[in-house]
Formats: C-alpha cells, structure tokens, sequence
C-alpha cells in the first residue's frame, strides 16, 4: 500500500477527536490548545527482542507500548492526554500487520482517554521499533520519587513477579485512577512505577530522596509460583511503589479499600536516614547490561 494509504487506514483505529486539538493528524505538526496547567512530558521506546518477541501477537504490542509510558503518567499522579507514536517497522510487512498494531494502540488510547494526535511511520532494516510520546497535565498534587520521609512506610499496589512467563508483560494495566488517587492524599509521599524491579527501583527511590531503607522480604506479594527473588529482579510488574505517613497508614489502607477493593496495598519496609545501610537487594533489568532481556 501507499503510505497516505495506510495512514488513513490506520486512523480509523484511532480516537483523534478532542475539544482541545487544533490541528491532528495529517499536517506537519499537531497543535492542541493548552490551558494553564503543569505541562506533563514522557516518552518512552518499546523494541522487538527486548520488550517482546517476533511471535508476540501485534494488538498486544500496541498495547503495550503505549501503556508503558500511561504508567509513568500513573506514577506522577498525572493525567495523560496526547500520544504522539513513531513506528519503524520491517519492510516485510502487510497491511494487516500494522491494522493489528493500530488496534492495540487504539484499545489503550480509548481505554485511557488518550488523543493520539501524529506520529512517523518508517521502514526498519530489523525488527520493530515503537516509540511513543505522550503530553498530559498534573495538578498541585504531582508525586514524585523524591519526597520520601524518615520512617515513612514503603508499600506497593498489587503483585509482583512472573510478568515474562506469564506473558503480563504484555498485557498488565496501568495503574492511572490509582496512582491519581494515591498523589491527592497529603499523607502519601514518594511515588514510582516498578518497571525493572523492585530490587532496582526502590534503590533509586532512596537515592532520589537522600534516604536508606529496610525491606520485610517476606511481607512482598508475590504472584502464585514466584519466589522472592522473582518478585525483586524479574521486572515490568508497572505496579506502583509508594511511600506513606506512618501514623496515617491506618487511615490511607482503609480508604484504598473503600476505593479500590480488588487491587491490594502491602506495606513491605520502611524509609531510615540515609547514613543507615538499606537491606541488601538483588539488581532488576538494566538496559546497559547484556547479561538479561526486559521482556
């Protein structure tokens, strides 16, 4: 197919309209009306042999590279609104192979409320490379991994480990109405997405908030069949790690039941001054070492 071909045909899996863009797809550039709010800005690349594998279906792929960077929207407590998406795909490609990555991208925009507003489309020499922009807003009320206390409690949503055997990687959902939440309540702190593992995280947690800390092993939610040690290194569980007002635990786990009931929060440490020894913690996925594969 041509490529204005495709692109048009692309669009149609797409939600594009929205009171606030001027200009979307098809132009030099999008223009979208701002108004007078904290500009919010990440973007984020997801790569054939690193993030999934050739035989992973294309819709899921979609979803999730665009869902990677919704997550770190989650752990600022902002709100996603514009996706700009880049896509360098092999030039053995047909027509149905991008409308299925087109679908995945459409069913996480529709599901998060995103415009997705441009893009690129090239040719690849090698396998598939997406990278995706996103543009949204945050209140006075933004997280960041910098704002941990002395004795806050460490705590994380849900369950950690497995996500590359059970194929979640591929599939898990954002944690956006919950990390949006979580920034609004004035006794919790610090706030990141655990995207390559607790065990390499919450060190940068720390680092980011001058601080040491003690993790309780054993208090860490593990999903069925994995160890400790999975639920530390394995990586891309984009749950999120937060840290909370000691005595103000009681109240926050009462209202994130009433709030969210099928998703868990698990106190597992407690944030110490930085000149104490943090608990010892095996690394998670590094993207400048070769000796492990993120996806």
């Amino acid at each position: 197919m041509r490529e204005d071909d495709l692109l048009n045909l692309i669009r149609k899996e797409l939600p594009l309209d929205d009171s606030s863009v001027i200009v979307g797809s098809g132009d030099d550039c999008a223009v979208v009306q701002m108004e007078q709010k904290n500009l919010v800005l990440k973007t984020d690349a997801t790569i054939e042999n690193i993030h999934f594998t050739p035989e992973d279906d294309l819709s899921d792929v979609g979803w999730k590279a665009l869902c990677r960077p919704i997550s770190d929207f989650a752990a600022m407590g902002a709100i996603p609104q514009h996706a700009l998406i880049t896509v360098a795909a092999p030039t053995s490609w047909k027509k149905e192979n991008w409308l299925q990555l087109a679908r995945g991208f459409g069913k996480a925009a529709r599901t998060f409320k995103i415009v997705v507003i441009g893009g690129e489309m090239a040719r690849s020499p090698g396998g598939l490379f997406l990278s995706i922009t996103i543009t949204g807003s945050a209140g006075p009320w933004t997280a960041l991994r910098s704002y941990a206390r002395t004795d806050d409690l460490i705590c994380v949503t849900g369950k950690l480990g497995g996500s590359l055997k059970s194929r979640r990687h591929l599939t898990f959902t954002p944690r956006l109405a919950e990390g949006q939440w979580l920034a609004k309540q004035r006794f919790v702190h610090a706030m990141m997405d655990l995207s390559d593992g607790l065990g390499s995280d919450l060190p940068r947690l720390a680092r980011a908030s001058d601080c040491s800390f003690i993790l309780e092993n054993e208090k860490i939610p593990c999903h069925p069949g994995c160890s400790i040690d999975e639920a530390l290194s394995d990586g891309e569980d984009y749950e999120l790690l937060i840290t909370v007002a000691l005595d103000q635990w009681p109240y926050i786990q009462k209202e994130w039941h009433d709030h969210f009931p099928n998703l868990s929060l698990t106190c597992i440490g407690r944030i110490l001054p930085p000149n104490n020894a943090s608990s010892p913690l095996p690394s998670g996925f590094d993207h400048c070492s070769s000796n492990k594969r993120d996806n």
